[in-house]
């Protein structure tokens, strides 16, 4: 058998003659280059580095800022780096646990509360958005030691198992009572579509909010 490996060239015509233990070894020099290149160091254009380092140092000084939140009817000055959530002015730096850090990213409704009366998702909220607006969290709802209509009625109604999430669901809840949310217990799981419960306690969430509309009527 020849050595001659009758490889064609570009236009397909001419065979041009290749020693196959050239075309072997060139072969082994290709992989090998391919399985290096990974390895060699890739210089950079000139400040690439630079750049990046003045990104950082950026990052690092960026400037804190002071912001005034009413919270449950209280004033709470705070000094926070401006990318502050609301969610986690509330809960490191006003120790008002009772919203909950679920998903992190609006998915889940653990974290709602209210501004100026609407529900909103704290996690996805800025803290200095909410400067000069009513912030009202879980702990606000009582008037002392009596409960509002809707944590009495979640309790009466078995409205939850773990109760994770069990503040988002009432806060939004409580919020559903002055919206235009329909009568029947579709349009409750509707309006309510953004809390998810994880132990599937959706039969009695229904329930006590339904029980608590009639309270409130």
């Amino acid at each position: 058998m020849s050595d001659n490996v009758p490889i064609s060239n570009a236009e397909g015509s001419d065979a041009l003659p290749v020693e196959r233990r050239e075309f072997v070894a060139s072969m082994f020099v290709t992989a090998a280059a391919i399985a290096l290149h990974g390895r060699l160091h890739v210089v950079e254009p000139a400040g690439a580095a630079t750049a990046t380092v003045l990104d950082a140092a950026a990052t690092d000084s960026i400037a804190t800022i002071d912001v005034d939140l009413r919270v449950n009817g209280v004033m709470r000055r705070l000094t926070i780096d401006p990318r502050v959530t609301l969610l986690d002015a509330l809960r490191e730096r006003m120790s008002l646990t009772g919203t909950k850090k679920g998903c992190d990213h609006g998915q889940c409704g653990a974290c709602t509360v209210h501004i100026d009366g609407r529900r909103v998702l704290s996690c996805l909220t800025l803290a200095a958005m909410a400067q000069g607006k009513d912030i009202s969290t879980i702990e606000g709802l009582a008037q002392g030691d009596r409960l509002h209509a809707m944590q009495q009625a979640f309790i009466d109604n078995d409205g939850f198992q773990c109760g994770y999430c069990t503040s988002g669901q009432i806060m939004s809840a409580v919020a559903l009572l002055r919206e235009p949310c329909g009568s029947t217990d579709a349009d409750v799981r509707e309006c309510m579509s953004g809390n998810i419960c994880r132990c599937g306690a959706y039969p009695g969430i229904v329930a006590a909010i339904q029980s608590a509309r009639r309270t409130s009527t």
